[in-house]
C-alpha cells in the first residue's frame, strides 16, 4: 500500500517524535497500522506492576479479573475505596482529588472537559499522538490555543497520585480484558458522528482523521446523536484504550469506545 501524496505531511502534523510505547508515533498514526496493527506495550508497565498481571493470569473469569484490578488500583493508589488497615496512631492517609475513575466520568460528561485535556495529555506523553483540538483547534505548541490546553491539563491532574500511571494500568487492563472478549479478532467495527464528511480520499475511500482521543460507538443509531455524517471504522484492538463495559460506573450507557487517534479509513454510513 502506497501512502497518500498528503500522508507524510499530515503524519507530520499528528505525531510527536518521542513516545513512551514500542510503535513509533508515526507508524501507529498511519494507514499501515490500521492495516497491520500489532499490539501496544507502554514503557515498564508489566515490569513496574508484575504483581497485578500475576493475578489477572491466574483468574479466568472476566468479572473476578475487573474486582482484581479494581481492589489492586485502589491499594496501590491509596484511592478512597481502599481497604487498608486501620492503625490509631498513624496519619490520615491522603485522599488524591482525582483518579481514573473521575476521569471515565469527566470524559463521558465532556471530552473538552479539563478530565478529557488530562486524557489527551497522557496519550500525547505514551503514544506520542499530538492535540489538535480540545475546545478548539491546536495548530502548534507555541499557539495560545495549547497553552490554554495546557493549563485545563494541570488543573485536572493538580494534587493526584500517579494519575499518569493509573492510565497506563488502566489501557493495559482494557487491552488484556479486549484479547480475552476477542481472542480471534483484529478490529472492532466502531462508528463515529460528527457534522462534517471526511476531507480526505485514498483510493475513493474516505480517510478520517482522528483526534489523538476521541470516542465512538459500537451502535450506529448512538453515532448519529453526534451528527449526521456517521462513518464506520474498522479499529484495531490495541488503538482502543477504554469502552462502556469495562469497569463498573465508568462509560456505562452510550456503548461507548475511546479511540486512539491518527489517520483511519472509512466507510460512508448512510
Amino acid at each position: 500500500m502506497q501512502p497518500l501524496p498528503e500522508e507524510r505531511q499530515l503524519l507530520a502534523e499528528l505525531t510527536l517524535p518521542i513516545n513512551r510505547c514500542n510503535v513509533p508515533a508515526p507508524v501507529l498514526a498511519s494507514l499501515i497500522f490500521q492495516k497491520h496493527p500489532i499490539q501496544l506495550q507502554l514503557d515498564g508497565v508489566e515490569t513496574f506492576y508484575s504483581e497485578l498481571f500475576d493475578r489477572l493470569v491466574v483468574c479466568r473469569d472476566a468479572r473476578q479479573r475487573v474486582d482484581i484490578f479494581n481492589d489492586y488500583m485502589a491499594v496501590r493508589f491509596r484511592l478512597p475505596e481502599a481497604k487498608l488497615a486501620h492503625r490509631p496512631d498513624a496519619d490520615p492517609v491522603p485522599r488524591p482529588q482525582s483518579n481514573y475513575r473521575k476521569l471515565l466520568l469527566g470524559w463521558l460528561f465532556d471530552s473538552d472537559s479539563d478530565a478529557g485535556a488530562a486524557w489527551r495529555q497522557w496519550v500525547e506523553s505514551r503514544f506520542g499522538l499530538r492535540t489538535i483540538y480540545h475546545h478548539e483547534l491546536i495548530s502548534e505548541p507555541e499557539s495560545d490555543a495549547y497553552i490554554r490546553y495546557m493549563q485545563a491539563c494541570v488543573r485536572s491532574t493538580y494534587q493526584t497520585n500517579e494519575l499518569a500511571s493509573q492510565l497506563d494500568l488502566l489501557y493495559s487492563f482494557c487491552q488484556y480484558q479486549l484479547v480475552h472478549q476477542h481472542p480471534e479478532q483484529q478490529y472492532l467495527t466502531l462508528y463515529r458522528g460528527s457534522s462534517e464528511s471526511p476531507r480526505y480520499h485514498y483510493q475513493q475511500h474516505p480517510v478520517l482523521i482522528l483526534n489523538n482521543l476521541s470516542s465512538c460507538s459500537r451502535d450506529v443509531d448512538e453515532a448519529y446523536r453526534f451528527g449526521p455524517r456517521v462513518v464506520e471504522l474498522q479499529v484495531p484492538l490495541s488503538k482502543i484504550v477504554c469502552f462502556d463495559a469495562l469497569l463498573p460506573r465508568g462509560l456505562n450507557g452510550e456503548q461507548e469506545y475511546m479511540v486512539l487517534g491518527g489517520i483511519y479509513k472509512a466507510k460512508q454510513v448512510w
